[in-house]
């Protein structure tokens, strides 16, 4: 039994290659190929565009795959949702579709497209939208470089950002938010009732999940003496309450934590100003809830 895995090429194919790093995964990909090897003999990968994953998925080409919300809404497959994953290709958090038009336009809604061009290349999904708007506009596919077709060859476009950035940079303006969407494991939904590969799917959920709630994060251990525990505590946030254990001296205590990693370089003085010694700090793979 081998479990048919889509592996999203493109823009986030380098975000899950490494995110399989930290769930103990050892995903090696190729220019020359389209089957990244992968150190798990009850896993075959393929390298397939995240734009036709929920089709392949839809269809049992694969069993399941990696791939956008946006993609699997554009393309209205039947697939089964197994896990939402809240990384992108460069902040690890979600994107958004948008609706954008040239700084100098006088557009300031949707409404003000009516009977407009816009270019995009989720022509599906943004139909759907201003169909909900009460909008008809004619909608153009896009093969690429949507942010330069406006003014000349379309009014309006909707285009996919993380940062605003790019569009910020081609002097294009957002004005609405048509779709926001992040990263999904789905499964086709024959797949998903057989045993052997739900358990294997709900596996790589778990491992996954782990690996993600631990982006940003380290841990921290140090040694305090009792009567200094409280000043500690007081300069510690936590995940939870922090584990605190005895050392062999019946004085001292182990205190053991979870915290954001751009707190370190503030929390660490003050912790030393409070009694804490041996401070350690190390690297997380997995949290796992």
């Amino acid at each position: 039994m081998k479990l048919k895995l889509g592996i999203p090429k493109g823009s986030l194919e380098n975000a899950t290659v490494e995110i399989s790093f930290t769930t103990g995964f050892q995903i090696t990909t190729s220019s020359r190929s389209y089957f990244p090897a992968i150190d798990d003999p009850e896993i075959d990968c393929m390298l397939i565009r995240a734009q036709e994953m929920a089709r392949y998925v839809e269809d049992g080409v694969l069993d399941a795959g990696l791939t956008g919300r946006d993609w699997v809404e554009e393309s209205e497959a039947r697939v089964e949702t197994v896990a939402d994953l809240i990384y992108a290709k460069q902040s690890f958090g979600k994107v958004r579709w948008v609706l954008a038009v040239p700084e100098a336009s006088p557009f300031r809604s949707v409404n003000d497209l009516q009977g407009k061009i816009i270019a995009t290349e989720l022509v599906s999904a943004t139909k759907r939208y201003l169909a909900a708007n009460g909008v008809t506009a004619k909608v153009e596919f896009s093969w690429g470089a949507t942010e330069v077709k406006p003014p000349e060859l379309a009014d309006a476009i909707v285009e996919v950002t993380e940062t605003g950035s790019s569009l910020r940079a081609n002097k294009l303006r957002i004005i609405e938010t048509v779709l926001e969407s992040n990263t999904q494991l789905i499964a086709n939904v024959n797949s998903w009732k057989d045993e052997f590969k739900r358990r294997k799917l709900e596996d790589i959920r778990m491992l996954l999940q782990g690996a993600i709630n631990a982006l940003g994060k380290v841990g921290l251990m140090l040694n305090v003496e009792k009567k200094n525990l409280a000043a500690v505590l007081g300069v510690l946030p936590a995940l939870k309450n922090p584990t605190i254990s005895h050392l062999s001296d019946e004085d001292w205590l182990a205190v053991n934590t979870i915290l954001d990693e751009t707190l370190v370089r503030t929390i660490l003085p003050r912790l030393k100003e409070a009694g804490a010694q041996g401070i350690v700090e190390y690297p997380l793979n997995k949290i796992v809830m």
